[in-house]
């Protein structure tokens, strides 16, 4: 398949449905050789912005260009550029996954001289050659999903918008779509919407949450981490979680010591043995590391393990969305 350029711009996009505002005022860009992440809750208008790209919905307000074409004035241009996975495939399942394609193709106005390679390259890079001649409807979830998957990059789309690809699959299939959509996303543009956020982390080079229609932070994974750990100050939440292994004291007295860090949260101290202490808390601002060091010196205990976990991109979601895992989609 041809490498093409490409690239989303959205600017200042917003819809209403009737009175209700979806989306309010979303800007941001992706390109080429990206792979974005759409993360929110429920209702959160993500699905909404991804209808909007693929020219389903037009926009209320604001601008959604791919490749410098306006959604809302060139619809169907847009469609030739884009491949789209709903998260429910519409697949006909009396079809096998041969008839399936060549209908896809034939619709995408493909010339019929060209079909059979294409297919055929859309079933290797699916792993769906030894499935061509079986009926879809007797093919398992990862299978159909692959299928899907098969129709969306048929037309060699320079751009491909996923919707919540690997739900519904088991875990070796949903490693077989993250390590396929990975290697789409070496020479193709990728929006990917998923409820699943180790997926984001597994796939995406780029994160965008979306929370009541607006984007509540976007950039990579541990650029928004630093940025909330940075300028979200108000409490003692924001910072890395510390665990140490502490040795010259009991849980009393360390627990006591450690108010001489500041003003920490989440703090937990615990015996492990005679001997040995295991203290678990946030503490926030910066050189935290030298910060733990120069206590345990100045306190008389000795560290005998000390591990840093920074904020994960399930971390953040909840502190922008207030949202817990397995309630966003």
């Amino acid at each position: 398949m041809s490498v093409q350029a490409a690239k989303i711009e959205v600017k200042n996009l917003s819809k209403f449905y009737g009175n209700v505002q979806a989306v309010t005022d979303v800007s941001f860009s992706v390109g080429d050789s990206e792979v974005l992440g759409f993360l929110g809750p429920n209702g959160a208008g993500k699905t909404t912005i991804m209808k909007i790209l693929t020219g389903f919905h037009f926009p209320s307000s604001g601008k959604a260009m791919v490749d410098g074409i306006s959604v809302d004035e060139q619809p169907l241009e847009i469609k030739k550029r884009i491949g789209y996975l709903p998260e429910n495939v519409p697949l006909y399942t009396d079809m096998t996954v041969d008839e399936y394609l060549n209908f896809a193709a034939r619709s995408r106005f493909i010339p019929k001289e060209e079909r059979a390679a294409a297919i055929n390259t859309c079933l290797e890079a699916c792993g769906l050659m030894n499935y061509r001649n079986r009926k879809i409807e007797t093919l398992s979830k990862g299978y159909r999903q692959r299928t899907g998957l098969a129709q969306a990059i048929l037309h060699d789309p320079p751009i491909l918008i996923l919707d919540e690809p690997t739900t519904g699959l088991d875990p070796n299939q949903i490693i077989e779509i993250r390590s396929l959509i990975k290697e789409l996303g070496k020479r193709k543009t990728v929006i990917l919407s998923t409820h699943i956020l180790q997926e984001v982390e597994a796939i995406c080079t780029q994160v965008l949450i979306i929370n009541d229609g607006r984007i509540a932070a976007q950039g990579k994974p541990e650029e928004i981490a630093a940025a909330i750990s940075e300028t979200v100050v108000e409490t003692a939440q924001n910072g890395d979680t510390w665990e140490l292994v502490l040795l010259g004291a009991d849980s009393d007295t360390v627990r006591d010591k450690l108010s001489a860090l500041g003003n920490l949260s989440n703090t937990l101290v615990e015996p492990m043995d005679s001997r040995l202490v295991s203290a678990h808390f946030i503490v926030p601002g910066e050189n935290a590391g030298e910060r733990i060091f120069d206590w345990a010196v100045g306190s008389g205990l000795k560290i005998l393990e000390m591990n840093r976990k920074k904020l994960s991109i399930e971390d953040i979601f909840v502190k922008l969305t207030g949202s817990v895992k397995g309630e966003n989609k």
